[in-house]
């Protein structure tokens, strides 16, 4: 398997300028990375520099909180496509999903699906560390019912990212029918494989090079 074509190579930081954006980018191009994910002021730029490549163009949405309301959720993501975003990964309403409002949290997601639809793949962040394992089924079961494309295991601004455990529930309760991301505390090549063994598809991580720095 050719791991490198499952990396999400990743730069969320707040502090983070237009020159590392282009050195994210470069990389990604020179390890043929999934895609890149940035924050959407950086969307634009960072669609100029992968223009006429495979590297797909990822931001986030409702991000790190997932406390806006959908219609919020729904301008950023199209906004997000039309700056050159080819894929988004939002933040579910955590708070809704812990009230037992499933129909929120299918609103939420849905929103910025049907706001999308066609353009950009969606990826659902759950941020499951902050969930019990009934709501981390419950909440994906719902990604897949609004048409999710991937459900993701976190934001990394939590308090943990992902863990093998979770990959593995989540692969196990939406089947082979979406993907699978495992976000945050991926640290080396043993780390993604044993994720990719549990049922991820995608991998986001900002250590993408440190991961592929010596010979697998």
């Amino acid at each position: 398997m050719n791991y490198k074509e499952l990396i999400d190579h990743t730069l969320l930081k707040p502090e983070i300028t237009k020159e590392d954006v282009m050195k994210l980018c470069e990389e990604a191009k020179q390890f043929d990375f999934a895609s890149v994910v940035v924050n959407p002021v950086w969307v634009n730029i960072a669609a100029e520099m992968l223009k006429g490549t495979e590297v797909n163009v990822c931001t986030v949405i409702g991000f790190p909180l997932g406390t806006n309301t959908p219609e919020t959720k729904a301008f950023e993501a199209k906004d997000a496509v039309n700056n050159g975003a080819t894929e988004v990964d939002t933040v579910i309403n955590i708070g809704a999903l812990k009230d037992k409002n499933d129909g929120l949290v299918e609103r939420d997601i849905r929103a910025v699906i049907e706001a999308v639809k066609g353009k950009a793949l969606v990826k659902v962040i759950i941020e499951a560390c902050l969930l019990t394992d009934e709501e981390k089924i419950r909440v994906c079961q719902l990604a897949v019912k609004a048409g999710a494309d991937f459900v993701k295991t976190s934001t990394g601004f939590s308090h943990h990212g992902a863990t093998f455990e979770d990959v593995a529930l989540m692969r196990k309760t939406v089947g082979t029918t979406i993907g699978v991301k495992a976000s945050g505390g991926v640290r080396d090549l043993n780390d993604l494989k044993q994720m990719v063994e549990a049922g991820a598809t995608r991998i986001g991580t900002s250590s993408g090079i440190e991961l592929f720095s010596t010979t697998e």
